[in-house]
């Protein structure tokens, strides 16, 4: 899960009492089902075929945000959407995959987290934004709790590379994000992601080509990857932007305290997948950190 540059924060209206508890519910589950998708379709595409499919598939659905906006995108533009899709979803999606391939989906969900710390690390270190002490304390402790995940095993194998490789894609996401705020500020959001997603897939179509699977695919990864596609990295997306129009970036943004949560519950539910000592204090760090880091000073 990658979280978009968000447009100017709105007023909730009376429906947002009852209807966005529900809706940010409904996204975190979303977005959480994410990396149990990509445990069960990872195995059987590779990493490279399965990015490409729910890059192609969350463009197209996105494809009427774009296709409204269109005389927003002039073809000068064109290079820096690649170069944002390419940082912003195609390498952080291949690494979540390449991940899921070697460890279980709660890993790659809880790292997914720390998105949010790196977001504000590379505003500071690259925009000269202030960080703050307390933001300061959360980077320290989430990555501490990086640190406490990346030392565990997963039925006795090492995790280590798994951990590094979803803190990179995190990573990726906070320098994506920033890109994203001001070099495309001012442009419709659902527009701009599925201008990213679409020139993300046409950059990883030839990688994915190369590394297509020679043998048959089971149905269930068919149905997983198209899932990764068309809810995950589509419809979750026009749901997210709702949000943001209801209540406003910073509250919709709470959200990413309940991806982690749902993506270790429903690896557990479905896949079996243990919940250890070590997950749990992990989880713990990093997501108490995320929330720290996003508390207005008072």
């Amino acid at each position: 899960m990658s979280l978009p540059a968000h447009p100017p924060e709105a007023t909730p209206s009376l429906p947002a009492v009852w209807l966005t508890p529900v809706e940010l519910g409904v996204l975190g589950a979303i977005w959480g089902a994410s990396f149990l998708f990509m445990r069960i379709a990872a195995k059987d595409f590779g990493a490279l075929p399965l990015v490409e499919i729910r890059l192609a598939l969350g463009g197209l659905v996105l494809l009427p945000f774009l296709w409204g906006a269109r005389k927003a995108f002039p073809l000068q533009l064109w290079p820096k959407l690649a170069l944002i899709g390419a940082i912003n979803s195609a390498l952080p999606f291949a690494l979540f995959a390449w991940a899921a391939q070697r460890a279980p989906a709660g890993i790659a969900a809880i790292t997914n987290s720390t998105a949010v710390l790196f977001t504000a690390l590379v505003a500071f270190v690259f925009y000269g934004e202030r960080i703050g002490p307390r933001r300061g304390v959360a980077l320290a402790v989430g990555f501490g709790g990086v640190v406490v995940l990346a030392s565990g095993k997963a039925a006795g194998a090492n995790i280590g590379g798994a951990v590094v490789a979803g803190t990179t894609a995190a990573c990726l996401y906070g320098i994506g994000v920033n890109m994203v705020k001001r070099h495309l500020s001012g442009l419709p959001a659902g527009a701009v992601a599925s201008a990213t997603l679409s020139c993300a897939a046409v950059l990883t179509l030839p990688f994915a080509a190369v590394a297509w699977p020679p043998q048959p695919i089971p149905v269930v990864s068919w149905l997983s990857a198209a899932a990764l596609g068309v809810l995950c990295s589509g419809i979750a997306y026009v749901l997210y932007y709702r949000l943001i129009q209801r209540i406003g970036a910073s509250r919709a943004v709470t959200v990413t305290y309940l991806v982690p949560l749902f993506g270790v519950a429903w690896a557990w539910l479905l896949l079996g997948e243990p919940l250890t000592l070590t997950l749990a204090i992990a989880g713990t760090l990093i997501l108490g950190s995320v929330a720290l880091s996003q508390q207005r000073p008072s």
